[in-house]
Parts: C-alpha cells; structure tokens; sequence
C-alpha cells in the first residue's frame, strides 16, 4: 500500500512568507506530492497574500495535491465556515484540521465543547465528501481534572468521520504513545503527521526514537491513512534541508 507523502507548509513558513510560488515549487522539486497550508482562519478568501485562486494555480502548476489544511479555531465559527468551505473547494482540499485549541483542549468542559464544534462540521461537511479534524500538539496529552486525557476525551466524543491527525513526535513530547493511541481508535487516522522526536538538533524522521516500522504496519493496516504529512524543518521555517531530508529518509524506509 503507497501512502503520498505531503509536507505542513508551517516546516517551511519562513520561505513561503518571502515567496509562496518559489517555496512551492522547491517542496515539488524535493518530491513532495502534496502541501498542507496553516493558519487559515476563514477571514477571507486569501492566503499569505494570494486570493485561493492564484494560490490553486501554483498548486496545480508544480503538480501538488492541497492535502489538507491547518485551520485556527475561528475558521469554523459560524461567520467563517461558508468561506472556509469555499477556500477549501476551490483548492480541492477535503481535510479541514483545526491545528490546535490549548484553551479548550485545558479542561474537560472546553474539551466537550471542541467535540461538539468538530462533529457539527462535520455534520456539514458530509454531503461534500469533506472532513474536519484535530491535530495534535504536546499539551493535548494532559491529564484533566476528572483523571482522563484532553486527547482521549476528545476523540472518544466525536463522530466516527473526525479525523484524528496524529503528530508521532508532538504526542510523544507530551508525554503520549503515538503507537497506542492510534490502536485506541482505529479508522480515525485519515492524515498523520509525521515527525520524530529523541533525538539530537537537526535529526529527522528515523534519527530518533520512534518505531517507525510499527507507526507504518498501523496506518497501513488499522487506519484508513490517506496522506502522511512531514512536519519537519530548519529554525524559523527557513531553508528545505531537513524536510528533502526527511522525505529522502522515508523513501529509505519504502515509503
């Protein structure tokens, strides 16, 4: 089974802020099949100064897919989900991924609430084929104040379709287990990101300390991964060395 491999734009945000087609085109030349934006808050029909339809352009001129997007909590607020929605059409984007909610992601109430904004997008996302979801950072791993995990609670109150994007090295700096949470809810893993952790400055995917044959055999075999998203880069999201680094090991690895 041939999972594509996308890159999290934030890897390399500093060059997509000095020029978005040149950071595009680099992320194609290094072998990326697709790019995954972040920060997107439905704000307007633009991103990093480019309206969605130039930005839809320079996707399809270097052959990138748009493999999913990194959305602040406010994109999904009624006044933005239609713009949202659209922004995400007219780049064929189908995964919509809040990036992060540490405000809510701190309490078992803010936790229920977030569960309840997910599956209602999702509810609204459905007829297009399109999903919402979750990404993963260290402080989702907590545990609350009635002795659960904030991660756990949440994807043990979404609907089914809530994609749970997995972050191996994010998870794991939490103090999570990347590989038994994602036998805990299988079929949730439609995007996981891929990134190492434990191991020296510089490292990258298979430098550190995740076990990353057993990561695979589960996305390949318990979930139903659609795109494996590196989210590794260079201090600042400057420079494409770590990440064509990272894509270089994973071809290593067969992937």
């Amino acid at each position: 089974m041939t999972i594509p491999i996308g890159l999290q734009l934030y890897s390399v945000r500093g060059e997509c802020v000095k020029s978005l087609p040149d950071a595009l085109a680099s992320v194609a030349r290094i072998g990326y099949a697709g790019a995954e934006p972040w920060g997107y808050d439905g704000a307007a029909l633009q991103w990093q100064g480019h309206g969605v339809r130039d930005i839809r352009k320079m996707f399809d001129r270097e052959g990138l897919e748009c493999c999913g997007i990194h959305l602040a909590p406010a994109a999904l607020l009624d006044a933005n989900i239609e713009r949202t929605i659209e922004f995400c059409k007219e780049l064929e984007c189908r995964f919509l991924i809040v990036a992060a909610d540490q405000k809510r992601m701190g309490s078992v109430d803010g936790v229920m609430e977030l569960a309840a904004a997910l599956n209602d997008t999702a509810g609204r996302l459905s007829a297009d084929r399109m999903y919402t979801g979750y990404h993963a950072h260290n402080f989702d791993f907590k545990t609350l104040e009635n002795g659960q995990v904030a991660w756990e609670i949440l994807f043990g109150n979404t609907r089914q379709e809530v994609i749970m994007q997995m972050d191996i090295g994010n998870c794991a700096s939490g103090g999570g287990d990347p590989i038994a949470i994602l036998r805990k809810f299988p079929n949730r893993a439609r995007s996981v990101h891929l990134k190492d952790f434990g191991g020296p400055p510089g490292s990258v995917i298979g430098e550190g300390d995740a076990d990353w044959p057993e990561i695979f055999r589960i996305c390949e075999s318990e979930q139903n991964t659609e795109w494996y998203v590196v989210e590794e880069g260079g201090e600042g999201g400057l420079g494409f060395e770590i990440c064509a680094r990272s894509l270089q090991a994973l071809k290593a690895m067969g992937k």
